[in-house]
C-alpha cells in the first residue's frame, strides 16, 4: 500500500490552532459555557469558509477533503488539551476543559486527545494529501473510521453516564455533527473503488485450494485470534469488546479458514483502527495518575500489563497487514470452466 504525501497546506492551516487557542484563553467571555459554544461554532464556521476558499477544486473532487481539513484543526486542539492537562504547557485550552468539556480532564479523556492529536492528525494529513494528488486513500480511511467510531462509542457514554454527567455543557451538542459527519464519511469511504490487485485467476485458484495447515501464516493468525478471543472474554467488563470485537474475531477466524470472504480486508482495517485506539486509551489511562488508585494498575505489574495489552492490540493490525499483503485468498473465487486437472477427475 502506497503512503500518500502529507498535505502541507492543511498542516499549516491546522497549526493556526496554537496561537488562536492561546489568545482565546484570555478572552473573558469564554469563562461562561454559552460563550464557549458560540465561539467554537464561529471558529468552525470561519475555518470551513477558509478551507473552501483555499481548496475549492479539491472539495469539488472529494467533499471529504473539507471534513478531514476541519478535523485536522480539531486534532491539534485536542493535542494541546492533552499536553496542558499533563502539565507540559499552560495557557492554551484551560477555558475549554473548564467550561466546555470537563470530561477531557479525566485520564481516559486525556489519552483520547493524545490519540486524536497524533494518529488521527497524521491520517488527516495523509488523506487530504492523497485527495490533492488524486490518489486512493481507502485503506487509510477505513482505519480512521474504525478508530474514530471507537472513540465516539466511549466518549458519548462517558459524558452522559460518567463522573462529569452532571456537568454537561452546551458544547456537548457540538458532538452531534462530529458523530453524523463521520458516519456519512464512512459510507463514502466504503463505496470507493478498491485498489486493484495483481492476483490472476490462476493465482487465486491455487491459493484458495490450500488448506489451513498449508498456510502457516494464516494458521498462526488463527491461533492468535483464538487467544485474543479468550482474552476478550477474560476482560468481560469492557462491554464494547464483548459486543463488537468478540464476534469479529469469530468471523475473522472463519474467513481465514474458508476462502472467498471478500469482506474481511475492509473490516480488518476498521477493527484494527478501533482496537488500536481503544487499547492506547485503556493502557494509558490505566497507568495515569488521574485514575483513582483502586482502578490504577500497580507499578510492579506495569510490565506484564503493557506486554499483554500491546500483543492484544497487535493482533488485529497483523490481520489487516496480512489481508493487504496477499489478498488472493479473500477474493471471490474465479468463475469459468474447470481447469484441465479437474477434467481428468
Amino acid at each position: 500500500m502506497d503512503i500518500p504525501p502529507l498535505a502541507g497546506k492543511i498542516a499549516v492551516l491546522s497549526l493556526g490552532a496554537l496561537p488562536l487557542s492561546f489568545a482565546l484563553n484570555y478572552v473573558s467571555v469564554l469563562s461562561y459555557p454559552l460563550g464557549v459554544v458560540l465561539m467554537s461554532t464561529l471558529i468552525l464556521g470561519l475555518l470551513s469558509l477558509a478551507i473552501y476558499s483555499l481548496s475549492r477544486s479539491d472539495i469539488y473532487y472529494d467533499p471529504l477533503y473539507a471534513v478531514f481539513a476541519v478535523f485536522a484543526f480539531t486534532s491539534v486542539v485536542d493535542l494541546l488539551i492533552a499536553l496542558q492537562e499533563d502539565g507540559y504547557m499552560a495557557g492554551f485550552m484551560a477555558f475549554y476543559t473548564k467550561e466546555g468539556e470537563p470530561y477531557l480532564r479525566t485520564a481516559h479523556g486525556v489519552f483520547i486527545c493524545y490519540w486524536d492529536g497524533i494518529v488521527h492528525y497524521l491520517l488527516y494529513l495523509a488523506m487530504t494529501g492523497a485527495i490533492r494528488k488524486r490518489k486512493s486513500y481507502r485503506n487509510l480511511g477505513l482505519y480512521w473510521l474504525g478508530s474514530f467510531m471507537m472513540s465516539i462509542l466511549v466518549f458519548l457514554p462517558g459524558n452522559i453516564l460518567g463522573k462529569y454527567s452532571s456537568e454537561i455543557r452546551p458544547t456537548f451538542f457540538l458532538t452531534i455533527p462530529f458523530v453524523l459527519i463521520p458516519c456519512w464519511a464512512g459510507l463514502r469511504v466504503f463505496t470507493q473503488t478498491r485498489v486493484p490487485t495483481c492476483c490472476t485467476p490462476n493465482m487465486v485458484e491455487e491459493v484458495q485450494g490450500k488448506g489451513l495447515l498449508r498456510r502457516p501464516v494464516d494458521l498462526a493468525l488463527v491461533i492468535c485470534l483464538v487467544f485474543a478471543a479468550f482474552f476478550t472474554l477474560f476482560r468481560g467488563l469492557m462491554l464494547v469488546n464483548m459486543f463488537y470485537v468478540l464476534p469479529f474475531y469469530g468471523l475473522a477466524i472463519y474467513a481465514l479458514i474458508f476462502p472467498g470472504c471478500s469482506w474481511l480486508p475492509d473490516w480488518a482495517l476498521v477493527f484494527a483502527g478501533a482496537i488500536g485506539q481503544a487499547q492506547f486509551s485503556h493502557m494509558g489511562a490505566s497507568m495515569h495518575l488521574r485514575t483513582p488508585f483502586t482502578y490504577r494498575v500497580p507499578e510492579d505489574a506495569w510490565a506484564s500489563f503493557f506486554v499483554c495489552n500491546l500483543l492484544y492490540a497487535l493482533g488485529p493490525h497483523l490481520l489487516a497487514f496480512r489481508c493487504l499483503w496477499r489478498p488472493a485468498f479473500f477474493l471471490c473465487p474465479p468463475l469459468g470452466p474447470p481447469t484441465h486437472h479437474e477434467k481428468q477427475h
